[in-house]
């Protein structure tokens, strides 16, 4: 799908894949948070956790709700309240309710709900329309306490998924896992394209990829002659620990399913790749 084509309400929008998370893994080895960056964080973070955290017992509306909001992607986030952050954005003929614009492009969306209002799939689809829209890959939906950040793909119908969430009340300030959560929305992380970089990291290094991983022919040869070398005499075939892996092992969630496909997917190629380059080294 082209990113200036329309998206009616009745548009065939998958349901978001959730299952490329946010790791302490996955996070420990892709965000690098510069010094003065995370000391701004830390010390907002602490700020602003205490006033969302009484958001939702006072009910405030949702124009309340994107004062908050700019606050925190200017104090917390590091965007200019006034040359970066913008509610005059206009898609379609509708205003979005924040756009993030730097250097004269726009990098995300957000979707603001009331702080005292659970997000949901209807808030996602308004959300998704607006960067559809746009052509706009990063999508916030927000009501200030809760933080889904989704990535559109565009394509016929068009898809998204959730990268990572969060809940501003619960994270801590002591833990860089936490941190670097927040830094992937800063403005510092813009320069080095540092939310991408993480969401193709986070595509790779997941339970589905790993669990096709465990399944592969060389892992399965490994796990046996494992078996034969610490008990010795044990007879038993490759077949049969496939088998065992599959279905003793690994959950069902990481074997069956659609995410369980795309990883499989995934691995194939990633294998015949290196199967290729392989060919081209030795022949070189």
């Amino acid at each position: 799908m082209k990113p200036d084509q329309a998206v009616g309400k009745d548009a065939n929008l998958k349901r978001p894949r959730l299952w490329v998370r946010a790791g302490g893994v996955i996070m420990a080895s892709t965000v690098k948070i510069p010094k003065k960056t995370q000391d701004r964080i830390v010390a907002s973070l602490r700020r602003y956790q205490n006033i969302v955290g009484k958001l939702r017992a006072r009910d405030i509306s949702e124009a309340d709700t994107v004062t908050v909001i700019k606050d925190m992607l200017s104090d917390l986030f590091g965007y200019d309240k006034y040359t970066e952050l913008t509610s005059e954005q206009q898609i379609r003929g509708t205003f979005c309710d924040l756009a993030v614009k730097v250097e004269e492009k726009i990098y995300y969306l957000a979707e603001v709900k009331a702080a005292g209002i659970n997000l949901n799939d209807n808030h996602l689809r308004q959300a998704v329309n607006y960067g559809a829209h746009q052509g706009i890959e990063w999508i916030i939906l927000t009501n200030a306490i809760e933080w889904r950040i989704y990535r559109i793909k565009f394509g016929q119908p068009i898809d998204y998924e959730e990268v990572f969430s969060f809940d501003v009340c619960g994270l801590s300030a002591r833990s860089q896992d936490d941190l670097a959560q927040l830094y992937l929305l800063c403005r510092e992380s813009i320069s080095s394209d540092a939310l991408t970089e993480f969401h193709k990291q986070a595509q790779i290094l997941n339970r589905f990829v790993a669990a096709e991983i465990l399944q592969c022919d060389a892992i399965i040869a490994a796990l046996r002659r494992e078996f034969r070398r610490i008990f010795d005499g044990i007879k038993v075939s490759e077949e049969e620990l496939k088998a065992l892996v599959v279905s003793e092992v690994l959950k069902r969630e990481v074997v069956d399913g659609d995410p369980a496909k795309q990883a499989k997917a995934l691995v194939k190629k990633a294998g015949a790749a290196f199967a290729k380059r392989k060919a081209a080294a030795t022949a070189a």
